[in-house]
Formats: C-alpha cells, sequence, structure tokens
C-alpha cells in the first residue's frame, strides 16, 4: 500500500471540559518511513473489520459541505495536502465539540492500492505499556491502540472520480451505540448515506438461499458455493471494498457465471450492483442441508434459534414457519 501523503494532528479537550482543541502538526509526516505506513495499514486493517455507513457527497441542500471543493482543489495541484488535511481538522473540531470522546490522535493520509486512491481519517488513541531500555530495564512505553478507533471515515477518491450514479464512494464508522457522533461524520464528510450495508447484504443471502433452492444443488455443492460466497465477502471487507453482482455471479457458478446475477434480477431483489459487506450479517451465514432416504433439508443456519429448532433429546428438527410453497403441497395433500 504506497502512502503517497499523511500527517498526524492532535485533538484534545480544554482543562475545563468543554469543547476540544486541535494542535496541527507543523509538518507532513515522512510517508516514506515504514513506521508511518504500517501505522495507516494498520488502522485501515481495523477499519475495514467495523460497522460503517455509506453514501456519497451531496451536490446540494443542508448536508451538501465544502470537503467535496478541497479534494477536487487537492487533486488538480491547487491545495497542499498539509493545508487539505488541516481544514478537514479543523472541521471535524467545530462539528465535533459536544464529542470530547474524540480526543487522540487524527491519522489523514492519501494512499494508493493497485488503481484506487482513497483519503483515509481515522482518530488513533494512545494507551500505556511497558517496553524495555537498553540497559534492559522495564520503563513506561506509550503506544497507539490501532485496533480501538472512535472515528474514521474513507473516501475512494477514485470511485468517486468515475462519476458512476450507483458508487457508494464514502464510507464513515458506524457504531449502534454512537448515534450522535454518526451524524456528526455525515455533517463533516457533507455526505448523503445512501446503502444499509447490513440489509443489502442480509438481501443479497436471501438471494442467494432462494437461488440455491431453486438450481436444487446437492448438499456438497451447496456447501461450496456458501464458501464460496463467504469467502469472497470476507477477502472483500480485508480490502475494504464493495462485492460486485457480475464477480460474485461469476464465482458462484463458474459453469453459468450469469445465472446468479440473473436470478437476481429477474427476481427483482432491489439490489444494489455493488453492495457493502456487512461482517457482523456475513459471519451469521452458514447453510446447513442434510439428504437421506427422501427427504432433503437446507436452510441458512441463522434461522437456527428462531423460526427452525432442534431437539437433540428425540431427534427432532421442529420448523415454525412453513414456506408458503410447501404449505401449499402439504395442505393439497390432506
Amino acid at each position: 500500500m504506497p502512502l503517497l501523503h499523511s500527517i498526524v494532528h492532535r485533538l484534545d479537550p480544554t482543562l475545563d471540559g468543554e469543547r476540544l482543541t486541535l494542535t496541527a502538526a507543523p509538518v507532513e509526516a515522512d510517508s516514506a518511513e515504514p513506521v508511518m505506513e504500517s501505522l495507516v495499514s494498520a488502522l485501515n486493517d481495523t477499519y475495514n473489520t467495523k460497522p460503517k455507513g455509506w453514501g456519497r457527497f451531496a451536490e446540494e441542500g443542508e448536508r451538501a459541505g465544502p470537503l467535496s471543493v478541497w479534494l477536487k482543489d487537492y487533486l488538480a495541484g491547487e491545495q497542499r495536502f498539509a493545508e487539505l488535511a488541516t481544514a478537514l481538522a479543523e472541521r471535524l473540531v467545530n462539528t465535533l465539540q459536544e464529542q470530547l470522546s474524540v480526543s487522540g490522535y487524527l491519522v489523514i493520509s492519501h494512499q494508493r492500492q493497485g488503481d484506487t486512491e482513497t483519503l483515509f481519517m481515522g482518530l488513533a488513541h494512545q494507551r500505556e505499556g511497558i517496553g524495555i531500555d537498553e540497559s534492559h530495564q522495564a520503563v513506561p512505553a506509550a503506544q497507539l491502540n490501532t485496533r480501538q478507533l472512535t472515528l474514521a471515515a474513507r473516501i475512494n477518491l477514485s470511485q468517486w472520480q468515475s462519476d458512476s450514479p450507483d458508487a457508494q464512494y464514502v464510507s464513515f464508522l458506524k457504531d449502534r451505540g454512537g448515534k450522535k457522533l454518526g451524524e456528526g461524520m455525515m455533517a463533516l464528510l457533507g455526505m448523503e448515506e445512501g446503502i444499509d450495508a447490513p440489509e443489502e447484504t442480509r438481501t443479497l443471502l436471501k438471494a442467494f438461499s432462494d437461488y440455491v433452492e431453486k438450481e436444487d444443488f446437492d448438499d456438497e455443492a451447496s456447501r461450496e458455493k456458501t464458501d464460496t460466497l463467504v469467502d469472497y465477502a470476507n477477502d472483500q471487507m480485508s480490502r475494504g471494498e464493495p462485492m460486485t453482482l457480475d464477480e460474485l455471479s461469476a464465482l458462484v457458478d463458474e459453469k453459468q457465471p450469469k445465472a446468479f446475477y440473473e436470478h437476481i434480477r429477474n427476481a427483482d431483489y432491489g439490489l444494489s450492483p455493488e453492495i457493502p459487506p456487512d461482517k457482523r450479517t456475513i459471519n451469521q451465514f452458514r447453510r446447513f442441508t442434510g439428504r437421506a432416504g427422501g427427504v432433503s433439508i437446507s436452510f441458512d443456519s441463522h434461522l437456527l434459534g428462531s423460526s427452525i429448532e432442534y431437539d437433540a433429546t428425540q431427534d427432532r428438527l421442529i420448523i415454525k414457519q412453513v414456506p408458503k410453497q410447501l404449505k401449499e403441497q402439504l395442505t393439497k395433500q390432506s
């Protein structure tokens, strides 16, 4: 991950605890320094695993902000990175004055991975630890906790510049317990939230389950395709990239690479071409399958304990919500 530019600012609450103050770095960090690149990489890795909100810059109205204009000036060479980063940090302090928990070190970076360039912003907290000095004595050693992020955001500059109408190129850390902080981040970024990642991921998994059932794959094929979907989603999460329906369709069924995609479109699930994978939803998704003595059963693992129960003592599987099509067939036979 080549680091093009980076800088670290400091945010602190005042002694009376009523507002935030910014201590801006006098110069950019040395982005060629391996330690700085490791810091930015570690923060990005942590960010990739967290729940996020997704969207794009608001073009007009109350939500529109100056960041998109600043970025255009920066990418056009009319503004230096340090100026952009300081202006962004100042806007963050002004926007989140009441959120005193955001004190720490604000890392802002411009990086490139393959053909994709991104602007990342993450707040890292310092924690006290213990180290060993040159005389082999234990000494206090402060370090940044790269596994904890109070706030963070990332802008996919390449997607933004492509002007794709479906691209969700702005993302921000979205914790269920931090609604005000999330709203503040949206205001800071001047964005409109678009795709609901958990809901889109759930819909995609529903479409996949329907596809597997419709095609009547055997147990082994069903498990393989489920593993393929989960592995693909996890790979995209690790890269901080969305899942694309075209690419996923080709992976799920190599013999018919367009089949899953056409199933989604024909059934009109309303899915976007690109879907940011939601880690929590993906982790809950596995399929249980079994076939013996003329009975074939297949269901998503997250249904176990809710609409489906297994009584191990009596070796019984209890289905509380019988699928409509099956119910109709059973009714006709009764």
